[in-house]
C-alpha cells in the first residue's frame, strides 16, 4: 500500500513540475523598474509616460512592473541621462538640452529650422537616429525621441515686434542651440531648466524665455507671460529622449523587448500629437489670460532669418571638427522637415 502510494506521490509532483514549466510568467518574481520624469504629473507628456508604463505591464501580463517618478522627484531634469547611464533610475524621460554639449549629432534637430509643429519635429528628431544611429547615446537603450512644436519668443512687460527690442532682454533658453538664437537676435540668453522658469520672470529676474505655446498651460506662463513673438520662419524645437539602461535592457527576455519595441513605435507619434494638441490649447488659455499674439511680416521675418542664418553653417563646422559628417546630417534634417510641410 505505501508503495503504491510513493508511486502515485511521485507521478503528481512530476505532473505538477511539468505544469509550472510551462506557465513560468505566472510564478516567477515580476521584473520592477523605475522610470523617472521631470515633467509634474499632471502634465500631458507625463501622463503618456506613465500609460506607457501600464501598457507595458498590460502587454508583458504583468512580467514587468514600472514604477513612475514624475517631477524631478527621482532625478532632476539635468541629472536625468547620466541617471539611467549609473542606474539610478532604470528609464529616463528629460530634454536632450538639459545635457549641453554631450548629444552634438542629434543637438542639429533643435537648430532654428522654421518648425511649424511637433509632429514633424518629432518625425525629423527620430529620422537623424534612425540615419545616422549616433555614438552618443550608445550608453543607453534608447526606446524612441520626439520632440516639441515650435519655440518661440516670450515676453514679460515688454513686447518684441522688431529685431531691435530684443536688444538686452534676459531671456530663459533649454539649450545651446537656442542660447545661440537668442545671442544671435540680440538677447542675453540664460540657461535654466523649465521648472525653475516661473518664479525667475515673475520676479522679475528674468525677461522671456523661448518655449512652445503648450508651456501657456502646461506650465501656467500666461499667468506671468503677457507677449508671445511668432517668430516661426526661425522656430526652433527640443528634443526630449525616453532611455533605458543598457545592462537593464540587455537583462530582459528577448519576447519582452520585442513588446517594448511594439510599444514604443506606437507612442512616437502619440507624443507628436500630444504636442501640437496642447499647443493648440496653449495658445488659448494664453489669450483667454489676457496674452497677445504678435506677427512678424514678411519683412521682418527676413531680417530674423538672416539674423540666425550663421548658426547652421557654424554648427555644420562644429560638427566637422568633432570627425562628424555635419553637413549631411543638417541635410538630413532639412530633408525631412521640407518633406512634411
Amino acid at each position: 500500500m505505501m508503495k503504491k502510494f510513493f508511486f502515485v506521490f511521485m507521478a503528481v509532483c512530476i505532473v505538477s513540475a511539468f505544469i509550472i514549466s510551462l506557465t513560468p510568467e505566472v510564478h516567477a518574481q515580476a521584473i520592477q523598474l523605475t522610470y523617472s520624469n521631470f515633467f509634474p504629473p499632471t502634465h500631458v507628456q507625463s501622463q503618456l509616460a506613465d500609460y506607457w508604463c501600464k501598457e507595458v505591464e498590460i502587454r508583458t501580463n504583468g512580467r514587468v512592473k514600472i514604477k513612475y517618478y514624475p517631477g524631478g522627484t527621482l532625478t532632476k531634469a539635468n541629472e536625468c541621462y547620466e541617471g539611467v547611464v549609473k542606474g539610478k533610475s532604470d528609464l529616463g524621460f528629460s530634454m536632450l538640452a538639459y545635457s549641453q554639449g554631450r548629444f552634438p549629432v542629434m543637438g542639429a534637430v533643435d537648430l532654428p529650422l522654421g518648425y511649424t509643429s511637433g509632429k514633424v519635429a518629432t518625425a525629423v528628431a527620430n529620422e537623424i537616429y534612425r540615419q545616422f544611429k549616433p555614438k552618443e547615446l550608445s550608453d543607453t537603450e534608447v526606446m524612441y525621441l520626439h520632440a516639441l512644436g515650435p519655440n518661440l519668443i516670450a515676453t514679460r512687460g515688454k513686447a518684441v515686434r522688431r529685431l531691435e527690442e530684443m536688444r538686452g532682454l534676459r531671456i530663459r533658453v533649454p539649450g545651446i542651440s537656442s542660447e545661440l538664437v537668442v545671442k544671435n537676435l540680440g538677447a542675453i540668453p540664460v540657461p535654466k531648466p523649465m521648472p525653475e522658469y516661473y518664479q525667475l520672470v515673475k520676479s522679475g529676474q528674468l525677461n522671456g524665455c523661448v518655449h512652445p505655446l503648450e508651456t501657456m498651460k502646461g506650465w501656467k506662463l500666461a499667468e506671468v507671460e503677457n507677449y508671445v513673438t511668432a517668430s516661426y520662419p526661425i522656430a526652433s524645437t527640443s528634443t526630449f529622449f525616453v532611455v533605458m539602461n543598457k545592462a537593464k535592457w540587455n537583462s530582459l527576455p528577448k519576447d519582452i523587448q520585442t513588446i517594448i519595441k511594439a510599444i514604443n513605435n506606437e507612442w512616437i507619434p502619440q507624443h507628436g500629437e500630444a504636442w501640437d494638441t496642447t499647443d493648440r490649447e496653449g495658445m488659448l488659455f494664453f489669450l483667454n489670460h489676457g496674452g497677445q499674439m504678435i506677427g512678424l511680416n514678411s519683412q521682418e521675418a527676413a531680417r530674423w532669418k538672416k539674423a540666425v542664418a550663421p548658426l547652421i553653417d557654424d554648427y555644420v563646422k562644429f560638427l566637422d571638427g568633432q570627425g562628424l559628417n555635419g553637413r549631411k546630417v543638417i541635410d538630413a534634417a532639412i530633408g525631412t522637415l521640407d518633406s512634411m510641410q
